[in-house]
């Protein structure tokens, strides 16, 4: 039954995003990605857990900056290919990365996704 959900979602997801453009769709790439975690080897998954954390620790001083989020996530993203991860958030956002408040940040945001999906289940 759960299955049968995740595939209508995903069939759901693709026409969204895709409309009409594919000639078909996967419902089922839900299942079949399986090396975006593979529990048995932590150095493959730490790029994307660090991504997705680092991602959300930004996303997260959007209420914090107010109007001014926009402009200073682009000037961000412009320097991404020449900062090292510390020193970009530390110069566009004044925060430290090596300290816990804002990984606790990002974790806070995963923390509510879950909440709010157990409350749907």
């Amino acid at each position: 039954m759960i299955a049968d959900t995740l595939k209508a979602m995903m069939g759901e997801s693709w026409h969204h995003w895709y409309e009409d453009s594919l000639s078909s769709y996967d419902e089922m790439f839900w299942a079949s990605k399986l090396h975006f975690s593979i529990s048995q080897l932590g150095f493959y998954n730490y790029p994307y857990l660090f991504g997705y954390l680092f991602s959300l620790g930004i996303y997260a001083q959007r209420e914090r900056y107010g109007e001014a989020f926009n402009e200073l996530y682009t000037t961000l993203l412009r320097d991404t290919g020449t900062l090292t991860a510390e020193d970009l958030v530390q110069r566009h956002l004044q925060q430290d990365i090596r300290q816990p408040e804002f990984w606790q940040a990002s974790l806070d945001i995963v923390d509510r996704a879950v909440r709010q999906l157990e409350a749907l289940v």
